[in-house]
């Protein structure tokens, strides 16, 4: 599985490709960051980070893309720039066919160093040790997207095992008229 990881941002934009399969090594196929200036335009910053993306989409034909879900911060502007730069990532896979899949800092952090509360030195840490690499990536963007990506790629087989065995049940489950009681057998009374 070829997982590309964007951790948005309009000045910084995280990316980083993972390749791998849960239980086996991972492999680093590509890390960087997009960069926008901070006094342009926003509409400019914009295409920017769309064009970086479509780089990176181009060169490295992943096969998912993990972007990081935004969460309420303190600093209203800092959550839009971020939520803007993830709708541009998300618009870029979609676009596509690419499948999306979002995950909270927590749940990367947790895949990723086993803490949710792990800081951006942990994070870097573990990212170097599980893809073998001399030293963690800079900035902390880069590694953070590097994360998203392995957080993918451990998370994605038991989220498709759910999401079949979620169908399955929904498949098997009765079907009662809107509002019509129902034996314990679920047949309609």
């Amino acid at each position: 599985m070829r997982v590309l990881g964007v951790d948005p941002g309009l000045t910084r934009c995280g990316v980083g490709v993972v390749e791998g399969v849960a239980g086996r090594p991972l492999t680093m196929i590509g890390v960087g960051v997009v960069r926008t200036p901070a006094d342009a335009d926003l509409g400019h910053r914009l295409v920017a980070v769309e064009q970086g993306i479509e780089q990176w989409l181009d060169e490295h034909r992943p096969e998912f893309v993990a972007v990081e879900r935004v969460f309420s911060q303190h600093n209203v502007r800092t959550v839009m720039g971020t939520a803007q730069a993830s709708a541009v990532a998300i618009l870029c896979a979609s676009r596509r066919g690419i499948p999306v899949a979002l995950h909270t800092p927590s749940e990367v952090k947790a895949a990723v160093t086993g803490s949710g509360r792990a800081d951006k030195a942990q994070v870097g840490a573990m990212v170097t040790r599980l893809l073998r690499l001399a030293a963690p990536p800079r900035p902390a963007d880069a590694a953070d997207a590097l994360a998203l990506a392995i957080c993918h790629i451990w998370r994605a087989p038991a989220q498709n095992r759910l999401q079949q065995a979620v169908a399955r049940h929904t498949a098997k489950a009765p079907v009662t008229p809107a509002g019509a009681p129902t034996t314990p057998k679920g047949r309609t009374a």
